[in-house]
């Protein structure tokens, strides 16, 4: 499944199953007025609509449609690339979009099983800190692979915009990434080695903490009426995956 977002590498992103459907999509859209952001938004809504159906007991179709909101995650990021403009606006609200969607589908979850608020915090903290492990692996193969570097794992100095981008944007929405994210970029960064010559190792296992693979992992357990042992998967499976990458990347290559 490997793509020219990240170059000629091997190795294999579990949660980019849906790209295929994603380019496609962005073809489509590609001379179109519809807007990057415009694409952002509606799979920010379609999480909050996800988020709300889960609410109300659908268990199997709001999860469903995480699936759907997972593929047109992808969409973004590919129009940006067909239409040769990427976007720091775009980058940083993306981010936060994507957590705000987090936030409401677990608080949807704890809610319908009767989690503990304090077990709801714990939840969202651990799936951003797997997400983010993910993340850090692919910005460094992106940069190494097709030299993309409009996602940086150090993003706490302000970029300067694109010439199709207002630089107040950038700065609101930098300023707001680096108050609710740059914390937890430091603490991954931290936490990581070197990393192997060629980042295969990482980047293939972290994936599987994606949002992609991540969002069939949790609809199979809708299915399978085995929702209750989301945490076991958060914090137990997904934990141990996490903390396997960790280790590879600070053993000699």
């Amino acid at each position: 499944m490997s793509n020219k977002k990240y170059g000629e590498s091997t190795a294999l992103d579990l949660s980019e199953w849906g790209r295929p459907i994603a380019r496609i999509l962005a073809r489509s859209l590609k001379t179109t007025p519809v807007s990057v952001l415009l694409v952002t938004n509606l799979h920010l809504l379609l999480a909050l609509f996800s988020a709300w159906l889960i609410l109300q007991g659908e268990v199997i179709l709001g999860c469903f449609l995480l699936i759907a909101k997972g593929v047109l995650d992808a969409v973004d990021g590919e129009l940006a690339r067909l239409r040769e403009r990427p976007s720091h606006v775009g980058r940083y609200w993306d981010t936060v979009a994507d957590t705000i969607g987090l936030i409401a589908v677990m608080c949807s979850f704890g809610h319908l099983l009767s989690w503990s608020g304090a077990l709801t915090a714990v939840m969202i903290v651990a799936i951003l800190f797997q997400y983010s492990l993910f993340n850090h692996y692919s910005i460094l193969l992106r940069a190494l692979g097709s030299g993309d570097t409009t996602s940086r794992v150090d993003e706490r100095i302000r970029p300067t915009a694109h010439p199709w981008e207002q630089q107040r944007n950038v700065n609101i929405l930098h300023a707001i990434y680096v108050l609710m994210f740059s914390w937890q970029d430091s603490i991954i960064a931290g936490l990581t080695g070197k990393g192997s010559k060629k980042l295969v190792f990482e980047l293939t296992a972290s994936s599987s903490l994606g949002y992609g693979f991540q969002s069939l992992i949790i609809f199979s357990l809708a299915i399978t009426q085995n929702i209750t042992y989301l945490p076991h998967l958060v914090l137990g499976a997904n934990s141990l995956v996490m903390a396997t990458v960790v280790v590879r990347s600070r053993l000699p290559n």
